[in-house]
C-alpha cells in the first residue's frame, strides 16, 4: 500500500526515498568477493561490470569510451555533443576548461551554449564513431528523442550496436499541435534491427509504456547529480530508490505480461558513492549510469569538469559545469582500486563485489532480492 502524507487540505503526495534514506540488510550467510560475479548482458552484448556513462563529452570522448569497454563497461558517446560538431574537440574542450576559471560561473555555460550552435556533422560524427568500433568494443551511442529520426541513419552505418534515446524526460507519447511529428517511440524501435535503451523515466506507468514500445532497457532518473539542476530549474524529480523500486515492478509485471520478455532497468543520478552503487542494484536496478564519478579520472577529456547534456540547452540549461577534485587516478583505479579514499569514491566495482559478498549473494540478479531498510 502506498504511503500517502496530507500536506494540506484535500492535496496528499506519496512519499518517497533516496538511496541514500535506505541500507542493505546483511543476511547470515557470506562468501568470498573472489566468488563474486558483477556481469550483465543487455541482449546479445556481456558486461563484466553493469557500468554505463553517462552520455556527456565531459567524461566521454572516443578514447574514453574505448577504455570504458576494455575495463567491462559500456561507454555511451553523445551523438549531439562536441565530437559530432567540431573538428578539434580537444581545443574546443580546452576552452571550457580556461573558461571555467572565470569568476563569473555563467561564462563557462554561455561558451557552452555557444559551442553547440555549431552544426552537427555527420562526417565528424562517424569518424568519432569510427574510432570506438574498430578497438573492437561495443559501441553506443546517446541521442535525443528530438533528433532520433535524422541522427539514426548516420548512426547505423557507423556501427552502433546499441542506441540510446535519452533526454532528461521521456514519454512513449509526446502531444504536440506543431508542425513537427513527434517521435512514435514503438514504432520507430520497430523499425532497427538495434537494441534501443530509452528514458529517463520517474514513475511505474511511464515505465511500462517505454517498456511496451520494444525498448531494452529503460534509464531511470536524469543524471542527478551535483552539477544538475532539473529539480531547481522545472521542480521536477523523483527519489532515486523509489524510482527504481517502481521501474523494477513494471519490469516484473512487464515480464508476465508477455510471458518472459525482460527489460532491462538503468539507474541513472543519485548515486554519490560505490554503497549507492550497490542500493541502485538492490532495489532492482541491473546496471547505474555514472558520470560525475569519472570526471576525475586522469582520462578524463574535460580535465576534471563535469556537466549533462541539458548544460548546452540553448533557453534553459538545467545543468552547470563543474569541478571536480583533480587527482592522478586512472579510470581503472577508480573503477577497480586500490583505493586510497575511505569514502567510496575509488574502487567502485570492487566495493559492490563485496558488498555482494558481504551479503552472501553471488551475482547481481539474487542482489535484487537482498533485504533493505529505511533510515528515519
Amino acid at each position: 500500500m502506498r504511503d500517502l502524507v496530507e500536506i494540506g487540505m484535500g492535496r496528499s503526495a506519496r512519499r518517497a526515498y533516496d538511496l541514500q534514506q535506505i541500507e542493505i540488510v546483511p543476511s547470515r550467510r557470506t562468501r568470498t568477493s573472489k566468488e563474486v560475479s558483477t556481469a550483465w548482458q543487455l541482449d546479445a552484448y556481456r558486461f563484466e561490470i553493469p557500468l554505463v556513462t553517462h552520455p556527456t563529452d565531459a567524461i566521454v570522448s572516443p578514447e574514453t569510451a574505448i577504455r570504458i569497454g576494455q575495463l567491462g563497461g559500456l561507454g555511451v558517446i553523445n551523438a549531439e555533443g562536441l565530437f559530432a560538431r567540431h573538428a578539434d574537440p580537444k581545443a574546443v574542450l580546452a576552452r571550457l576548461v580556461d573558461a571555467a576559471d572565470d569568476e563569473d560561473p555563467s561564462t563557462v555555460v554561455r561558451l557552452l551554449q555557444e559551442l553547440h550552435t555549431a552544426p552537427i556533422q555527420p562526417d565528424l560524427l562517424t569518424d568519432a564513431l569510427r574510432q570506438v568500433r574498430e578497438a573492437g568494443v561495443t559501441l553506443a551511442a546517446r541521442v535525443s528523442p528530438q533528433r532520433a529520426r535524422e541522427l539514426t541513419p548516420h548512426l547505423l552505418a557507423a556501427g552502433v550496436e546499441i542506441l540510446f534515446v535519452q533526454g532528461t524526460i521521456i514519454s512513449a507519447e509526446h502531444v504536440s499541435t506543431g508542425a513537427g511529428e513527434p517521435l512514435n517511440l514503438k514504432q520507430f524501435i520497430s523499425d532497427l534491427d538495434v537494441p534501443v535503451v530509452a528514458g529517463g523515466v520517474g514513475d511505474y506507468r511511464t515505465a511500462m509504456h517505454l517498456m511496451r514500445t520494444g525498448a531494452a532497457a529503460v534509464v531511470v532518473g536524469y543524471g542527478e547529480s551535483l552539477a544538475t539542476t532539473t529539480d531547481s530549474v522545472l521542480g521536477i524529480g523523483v527519489p532515486m530508490a523509489t524510482a527504481i523500486v517502481d521501474a523494477a515492478a513494471a519490469r516484473r509485471d512487464y515480464l508476465d505480461e508477455t510471458g518472459g520478455r525482460y527489460v532491462h532497468v538503468i539507474a541513472d543520478g543519485g548515486i554519490f558513492g560505490s554503497g549507492d552503487i550497490a542500493k541502485a542494484i538492490a532495489c532492482g536496478a541491473d546496471a547505474v549510469m555514472l558520470g560525475e564519478q569519472l570526471a576525475e579520472a586522469q582520462e578524463s577529456p574535460a580535465g576534471g569538469l563535469y556537466w549533462t547534456p541539458a548544460a548546452a540547452h540553448p533557453s534553459l540549461p538545467r545543468s552547470d559545469v563543474t569541478g571536480m577534485e583533480s587527482s592522478s587516478r586512472s579510470l581503472e583505479t577508480v573503477l577497480f582500486g586500490p583505493s586510497d579514499s575511505p569514502d567510496g569514491t575509488v574502487n567502485l566495482f570492487g566495493a559492490l563485489r563485496r558488498a555482494l559478498a558481504k551479503t552472501g549473494y553471488s551475482d547481481l540478479k539474487e542482489f535484487q532480492r537482498v533485504g533493505l531498510t529505511i533510515r528515519r
